[in-house]
């Protein structure tokens, strides 16, 4: 039986649940560490920074947001930390509309909120419908118990973070403490429009905490919940759309991405042979891309892919747990996340002993056509799924003369066959930057049907992967998986190849792996 006392008031099962992961930490209480843990420190450096370089860019991007939807409150989250295991928590990464709208990356203010609030048409930031304000949470003073004992939010653990007025100079955009005024600025005067209430829109399934408070306004001011979450949903979609072209700013960003992940992709190469030797060699592919990642960037942009042999086939392998046999390709799938969070996607398939073999150069010669004949189409004026189509047919082409089609040439490529498909079954380009599958929420008609527009970035990603298993198929393909992937500009006249660095011919990859082994 635990004795609760003066020196232990929290003893045994008395103590709060909430408050027993603090047992490990051990802190003293006394009022003397309190009064010695207060002082004693250096003053704070109050001058303010400059200006950050993305300040005009992301007040251009609010200004089109607020274009959209006049006369209504727009809330935009960044998130909350989320936890990893018990009391620690993943990196934190900021909802992919917040950081386009701010400018801010890395491990920037969890649970800050953007808010814009209308104002007369024409009269608010840069001339817009609105005037926002960034809401978040500044570190407490050196003066408060939270600078030492917090482990989520105290400098002591966690490092400095900005004041309010170090991102007002930073980013060009007023500041306000959360705490103190963040569930007035999105509840004031809110309600049903039809009784002279402010409408609010909100982007969902962020915070949970902003979904509660917006809606329990919502249901307090007679709000139609039903119709609210549309309105919401074309939030989030108005959040893709304004992603869709770049700007100049945003293109840097993609080419510092592709960079690091071309130099993430040398790392590959050089760590071949000692994939070869090692029973788990697929993670050692792995690790050699991470740390090349941390190391120029914020971290991975997604998974990688590293698949060796019959994994190549499976389209999403991230398991990374397989051999690397020295006969056999290996297809890297990896992209490096920039300090911004714009991130690269490139796909390589590798020779493992440095030579690809008669059929293994066959079908990547196949691939590489029909990206060739994506890039073609990838200009001003084609339709985003011109691109798919052009390399859908080479692969179908190739497929038909190396007698693999149970049909035609021509039933297979009609809407009633489709029969080529079965080993080329994803699409061939997706929109980039801040994910990897960017502006995923936009209409149809802007992203499939959309008409290409400088600015525009995305990938050309064609692939033919015959399964070990896939007796559709000669013997001698099976186990061979095939992508090759980039990242394109759209420009005035055509398309840029981002990624172009990075070697793409059989010849050239053969030739790359040669030097980088030395």
């Amino acid at each position: 039986m635990s004795v609760m006392t003066e020196d232990n008031p929290t003893s045994g099962s008395d103590q709060p649940i909430e408050d027993r992961v603090n047992n490990r930490s051990q802190r003293p209480s006394s009022e003397a560490f309190k009064e010695f843990m207060a002082s004693h420190w250096a003053p704070a450096d109050t001058s303010l920074p400059p200006e950050d370089a993305v300040a005009p860019f992301a007040a251009q991007r609010r200004r089109k947001l607020s274009e959209r939807f006049p006369g209504e409150r727009l809330v935009v989250p960044a998130g909350p930390l989320k936890v990893r295991s018990n009391d620690t928590d993943y990196r934190f990464r900021p909802h992919s509309g917040f950081a386009h709208l701010t400018g801010l990356g890395l491990d920037h203010e969890p649970d800050a909120v953007l808010v814009f609030e209308p104002v007369a048409d024409g009269t608010g930031d840069d001339g817009g419908n609105h005037r926002a304000t960034l809401y978040f949470r500044p570190m407490a003073g050196r003066d408060s118990e939270e600078f030492y004992s917090n482990a989520r939010t105290g400098e002591f653990w966690i490092g400095p973070r900005p004041t309010l007025a170090e991102l007002q100079a930073r980013l060009g955009l007023p500041t306000a403490h959360m705490d103190e005024k963040l569930e007035d600025a999105i509840t004031e005067n809110a309600g049903n429009q039809a009784l002279g209430g402010l409408r609010i829109r909100l982007l969902r399934d962020v915070d949970l905490n902003c979904d509660a408070l917006v809606d329990t306004s919502r249901i307090n001011t007679a709000v139609d919940l039903e119709e609210s979450d549309r309105l919401d949903a074309e939030l989030a979609e108005a959040l893709s759309e304004i992603r869709l072209v770049k700007d100049e700013w945003e293109v840097e960003q993609m080419r510092t991405a592709v960079q690091a992940t071309i130099n993430g992709f040398h790392q590959v190469a050089k760590a071949l042979p000692r994939a070869v030797e090692h029973k788990r060699g697929e993670r050692v592919v792995e690790g050699a891309f991470f740390a090349r990642a941390r190391e120029e960037g914020n971290d991975l942009g997604y998974d990688t892919i590293a698949a060796s042999g019959n994994n190549a086939t499976v389209l999403h392998w991230i398991h990374n747990n397989g051999q690397v046999n020295a006969g056999d390709m290996i297809l890297v799938d990896a992209g490096v996340e920039a300090d911004s969070l714009y991130t690269a996607d490139i796909t390589r398939t590798l020779p493992v002993n440095g030579t690809y073999s008669e059929v293994q150069r066959k079908v990547y010669q196949a691939v590489l056509d029909a990206q060739g004949a994506a890039f073609e189409v990838a200009k001003p004026g084609s339709r985003f799924r011109d691109l798919h189509q052009a390399a859908i047919t080479v692969l179908a082409q190739r497929l038909d003369e190396w007698g693999l089609l149970p049909v035609s040439l021509e039933e297979a490529l009609s809407d009633e066959g489709q029969q080529h498909r079965r080993w080329m079954p994803h699409g061939t380009s997706h929109h980039l930057g801040l994910d990897v599958h960017d502006c995923a929420q936009a209409k149809r008609e802007l992203y499939l049907d959309g008409v290409l527009e400088p600015g525009m970035v995305f990938t050309i990603e064609p692939g033919l992967y015959f399964k070990a298993e896939d007796l559709a198929v000669p013997e001698e393909y099976r186990g061979i998986g095939v992508r090759l992937e980039d990242d394109v500009l759209v420009t005035e006249d055509g398309c840029v190849n981002l990624s172009a660095d990075l070697p793409r011919s059989p010849d050239e990859i053969e030739a790359w792996l040669k030097a980088q082994q030395g």
